[in-house]
């Protein structure tokens, strides 16, 4: 067969820059660290490659909302704690309340203390989050959810729903309790009891018949109440531990796949590239010798 002298040309051009863009692109390789520069290099391997992406960035988002959610419900834990002992700073003096030789006097004086308590409640009843939202409002995260209407009446301004986070793909998670569920249990508003229990100290001659009873029990009912929704918030909280523990060992799955898909064998790219280097080397020489040859040179 006949072979022009453009087609030897065209051939050793060819053949050198194929060799050229083979070095290049283990060049690239070794820069980046990456088996994968495009997905031509491995369709298959690149778009699993994309879908674990992909799974991890949610996955981080996902930790993300548990953080959030471990903050909000930190902050309630706190907050009902709080609660708990004001509720039962209130029963220490209900029952101190009950002895005959207290005067009208210091019962007045009692009465003065425990409206500071009834204030201390009503702070609390309205604490905000680092967001500035309410968090015993419900959704209406910016309305106050506890109004002192008149001295002594309090009423609840917020809705009966639960603020709710996605913690993973299959759990959204309750982050807040409301108002009513806390400091109206079955109805019982506990400002009511405090406030009714400062009406009775100011009562001359001393507490009415049966009031410090009333009051005791309405204190118990309110403070089981209110442990009862700690407890409900630290069982939320150890469940964030536990999703946040696989979340963390799903995240070095999805790497560690990751990594198999697309970080680059050093030593075997390094010997790839002693090799095209070699190639190229090649082909240049033989171009070369290819290029001087010449009917001339045998005349």
């Amino acid at each position: 067969m006949r072979v022009s002298t453009n087609t030897l040309y065209d051939q050793g051009t060819r053949s050198m820059l194929q060799q050229q863009s083979s070095l290049f692109k283990l060049q690239q390789q070794l820069s980046s660290g990456k088996r994968i520069m495009t997905p031509s290099d491995d369709p298959i391997g690149a778009a699993r490659a994309h879908e674990l992406s992909q799974s991890l960035a949610l996955n981080t988002q996902y930790a993300d909302n548990r953080y959030r959610a471990m903050d909000s419900l930190q902050q309630v834990d706190s907050t009902l704690g709080s609660v708990s002992n004001v509720i039962q700073s209130v029963r220490t003096m209900a029952v101190a309340a009950g002895n005959p030789a207290y005067s009208d006097n210091e019962r007045q004086m009692m009465a003065v203390e425990l409206r500071g308590h009834f204030e201390h409640l009503l702070g609390l009843a309205n604490t905000k989050d680092e967001q500035g939202n309410y968090l015993f409002s419900g959704f209406k995260g910016n309305t106050q959810p506890f109004v002192e209407q008149s001295a002594g009446v309090v009423t609840y301004q917020g809705d009966q729903e639960q603020r709710l986070i996605q913690v993973s793909g299959s759990r959204q998670l309750p982050v807040s309790e409301t108002g009513d569920a806390v400091f109206e249990p079955g109805g019982q508003n506990l400002f009511q009891t405090v406030d009714n229990f400062i009406s009775a100290l100011k009562t001359p001659g001393g507490m009415p018949n049966g009031a410090v009873g009333n009051v005791l029990q309405e204190l118990d009912t309110a403070l089981d109440n209110v442990l009862t929704k700690r407890a409900a918030v630290g069982s939320r909280l150890q469940e964030i531990d536990a999703l946040q523990q696989i979340g963390e060992d799903t995240a070095v799955q999805y790497q560690q796949s990751l990594s198999r898909l697309q970080d680059l064998d050093f030593a075997q790219a390094i010997s790839d590239m002693v090799r095209q280097q070699a190639l190229l080397e090649a082909a240049q020489k033989s171009f070369t010798r290819v290029s001087e040859l010449s009917l001339f040179n045998v005349i």
